[in-house]
């Protein structure tokens, strides 16, 4: 009969141990079963399932080999009803849970282990994907660490209620002032090719409407119509008609001058430099201009662009577009037909936007980022970075800060 044990190895760190464990093992005759290590700050913790099909000096062998590699090692007996509780949990989906702030505070973790906990999810591996920061601690110079503190957090468990999960998580984070993602793992998750991105706001740390406006001298009237597009409380294409009406009769030259002065917003050069590295195809879905997405193209090397194209006569805003106006039903569509085109799945797709009418497009995407959103958005987006620049967008991919650095 199969008897199964759990070895536990901790100790400092050193060249061979795993040779070393792994050979009185053999001795042993053990199967193994399943195995993990990890190092931190030097500690290493050693776990291994193995199977034995006769008896054997298993504890005697491994307690020499410890003493020889400075282990503290244990067998501990798996009785076959914890086995097969083990094997269930292992075969159910698991979740990412990831932490994204300035800086993380240690009191963070207790608050997420009761929430997960109150959800019946057993946290199974924590990692962080931020280069070397202290979390919860001050760095040296007195300055935010650079790109921010993320950990990630894999978690398993009885089937979830993910939607209330996220509410849940989402007022967490906003009275700590830390981004919690709740995200469902699949093979997908790093194998996504293709990022779709609304522009105002989201790329550039603006409305360029409210600008144009604010030079024509009607900004307090286009800016409260924005407002109100931005919280859902109108129809986009409604708003964007009534705005651009009261455009009529800007000289385009102004155009010209906003989009050289353009503010970019933080982390976008980063993110783009490291998408393009990685190859995805970067696509920027706007309700605002060609005119200004185009210049961003011509800057930064996004592959393709869809926007509004402004009507211009004799060197003056006519107040009109050309149809067909990219509205919230257009970005969702786009980014479909792109991804179709492209031979790639919807679950190989990313959305970013923050508005109202980028909700679609978000639901349509396999991740969708609700980024520095109103409340409606970030409570109806699946994720939200409200804490970070854009590039934090790499952390929710799954990218750690030391691999992209290399």
């Amino acid at each position: 009969m199969t008897q199964r044990f759990l070895i536990r190895a901790t100790g400092s760190a050193t060249p061979g141990q795993l040779a070393g464990l792994g050979k009185a093992l053999a001795t042993c005759g053990a199967r193994l079963l399943d195995i993990n290590q990890s190092v931190t700050f030097g500690i290493v913790d050693f776990e291994a399932l193995v199977g034995l099909d006769h008896d054997a000096s298993l504890e005697a062998t491994l307690a020499e080999a410890g003493d020889h590699l400075g282990l503290d090692v244990q067998a501990i007996q798996v009785a076959a009803e914890d086995y097969h509780r083990w094997s269930a949990q292992a075969s159910r989906p698991r979740l990412i849970l990831t932490l994204l702030a300035p800086r993380l505070p240690a009191g963070i973790l207790a608050e997420v282990g009761a929430l997960t906990a109150e959800h019946g999810l057993t946290v199974e591996l924590i990692h962080r994907l931020s280069g070397r920061e202290p979390l919860g601690g001050t760095p040296l110079d007195g300055e935010v660490p650079e790109h921010g503190a993320c950990v990630e957090c894999w978690l398993r468990g009885e089937e979830v209620d993910l939607e209330a999960l996220r509410e849940r998580a989402l007022a967490l984070g906003a009275m700590h002032g830390v981004d919690i993602a709740i995200q469902e793992d699949s093979i997908w998750r790093r194998h996504r090719r293709l990022i779709c991105f609304d522009m105002d706001s989201t790329l550039i740390q603006t409305e360029v409407i409210d600008e144009l406006a604010r030079r024509h001298g009607v900004f307090e009237e286009v800016a409260a119509v924005t407002e109100r597009a931005m919280r859902g409380e109108l129809d986009f294409q409604q708003s964007f008609r009534e705005r651009m009406a009261r455009l009529r009769g800007l000289d385009e030259s102004v155009l010209a001058e906003i989009a050289e002065s353009l503010p970019l917003m933080d982390g976008l050069e980063r993110l783009m430099a490291h998408l393009k590295r990685l190859g995805y195809r970067t696509v920027i879905l706007s309700g605002g201009f060609t005119y200004f997405a185009r210049h961003l193209q011509q800057r930064l090397g996004f592959d393709e662009i869809h926007a509004n194209e402004l009507v211009i006569e004799n060197g003056k805003v006519t107040g009109e577009v050309r149809e067909p106006i990219v509205d919230a039903d257009r970005k969702a569509a786009l980014l479909a037909e792109i991804a179709e085109r492209e031979g790639l799945r919807l679950e190989q797709t990313i959305a970013v936007g923050d508005g109202a009418n980028d909700l679609k497009m978000l639901a349509t995407a396999g991740l969708g980022i609700a980024f520095r959103a109103k409340p409606l958005v970030r409570q109806q987006a699946r994720q939200s970075i409200s804490t970070l620049g854009i590039d934090a967008v790499l952390y929710l991919i799954g990218y750690r800060h030391g691999d992209l650095e290399a």
